[in-house]
């Protein structure tokens, strides 16, 4: 059953109500038409709760805009929702990526996350390449997808908004992998459901690394505003050492926004629930508003906290990774770099959802510490222990 508008409604019953569901709640195609967004399709999902969001087709079906009864979840950096066809993938050495890089949610991939990387290319059999070059977080972010269909789907009484699409990573003499994405939110509901699987097309046994950037501001993120995670051990801290409380900002509580302030990293390792669940929140507590993040453990062992609290940059990235903050040559060091042979294939089921009051902010709250407490201390000492990653 559908609940809008604080009433349980069978199909029928929403059906004499409206002559359209888009009266109430819908998925619609785009295209944006001015600066540098012009030309990028995008699709507007509404599912009646005051939860807004958008997709861009034509950068990986990523999520830019997300908002829930007119307030903003998803950070808008100054760089906007650029046409692929203006990105320098090579430029600024490797750190062009910054000129891409805004919204809710931004895929890194499917090769290569983290920073610029020179790998040996032996693998793809062709003399004159002798390296795979990549850049800051991989090229998938500002790949085209084809759209392979949306709408809406009654299943019952519950309808069920979709998108799906393919994006495809491909080069000759080199990597051929496909993001198969799926997107789906319910009516009357809070949740964004994220269903990924990244498919080797070629013959080319390819590494496949793969992370999500979901960045959050203003007004969930504030001064005061919380970091609410099950963390069992802080693992790293790019700023550790005799600056680490240089800037003023630790880990779990956020300042307001600081001029001059330089990014900092952590790698928390997390606890999962019973069904091999983590979920990690943003909480505003006096405004009684908040997002949570649930992934599996599994699929993505690895967390980073991102924090870039620069006035006019404000924002918090939560985001789950295949693999840890070290990088390419550490996972491979340790046996721990995904290598797909040709139809070999990794999921990725992921939710994302809004914690439209107070109560489900609590709620939220005390899900995440009944499975682990997170450490009082702003500024805990990594211990630079990175648990084994298996399964690969």
């Amino acid at each position: 059953m559908t609940q809008l508008y604080g009433r349980t409604l069978s199909r029928r019953a929403l059906s004499e109500r409206t002559g359209a569901l888009s009266q109430f709640a819908g998925v619609r195609l785009a295209t944006l038409g001015d600066g540098v967004e012009r030309g990028v399709r995008q699709l507007e999902f509404r599912t009646g709760t005051g939860l807004r969001f958008t997709v861009l087709i034509d950068r990986a079906m990523d999520i830019a805009e997300c908002e829930h009864n007119g307030r903003a979840v998803g950070w808008h950096s100054p760089s906007g929702f650029r046409h692929p066809g203006l990105h320098e993938y090579e430029g600024e050495g490797g750190l062009g990526w910054f000129r891409s890089f805004s919204g809710l949610m931004v895929t890194c991939g499917l090769d290569h996350v983290l920073f610029m990387h020179d790998d040996p290319a032996e693998h793809y059999f062709y003399g004159p390449r002798k390296t795979v070059s990549s850049s800051l977080h991989g090229r998938v972010g500002t790949i085209p997808a084809r759209l392979t269909g949306y709408g809406e789907r009654w299943e019952g009484d519950d309808c069920i908004l979709w998108a799906e699409g393919v994006v495809q990573q491909a080069t000759v003499f080199g990597e051929d992998l496909h993001l198969i994405r799926r997107i789906e939110a319910t009516v009357g509901g809070d949740e964004i459901r994220l269903h990924d699987r990244v498919v080797n097309h070629g013959f080319y046994r390819t590494p496949h690394m793969y992370c999500y950037h979901i960045n959050v501001g203003y007004p969930v993120l504030d001064e005061g505003a919380r970091y609410v995670a099950p963390i069992r051990d802080v693992v790293w801290a790019a700023h550790a050492g005799e600056d680490y409380r240089k800037q003023g900002a630790g880990y779990r509580t956020l300042p307001a926004p600081i001029r001059n302030f330089h990014e900092q990293v952590w790698q928390h390792d997390m606890a999962p629930d019973a069904e091999g669940r983590v979920s990690v929140a943003l909480v505003n507590e006096a405004l009684g508003f908040g997002f949570e993040v649930e992934t599996l453990k599994s699929q993505f062992p690895a967390m980073y906290e991102w924090q870039n609290l620069h006035a006019g940059h404000y924002a918090v990235g939560i985001e789950p990774s295949t693999n840890h903050v070290l990088g390419k040559d550490f996972a491979r060091d340790r046996g721990e770099l995904i290598q797909l042979e040709h139809g070999e294939e990794r999921c990725y089921d992921s939710a994302f959802r809004i914690l439209p009051d107070k109560a489900a902010v609590a709620d939220a709250v005390r899900r995440i510490e009944g499975v682990q407490r997170q450490p009082e201390d702003e500024y805990p000492e990594p211990s630079g222990v990175y648990p084994s990653i298996g399964g690969r």
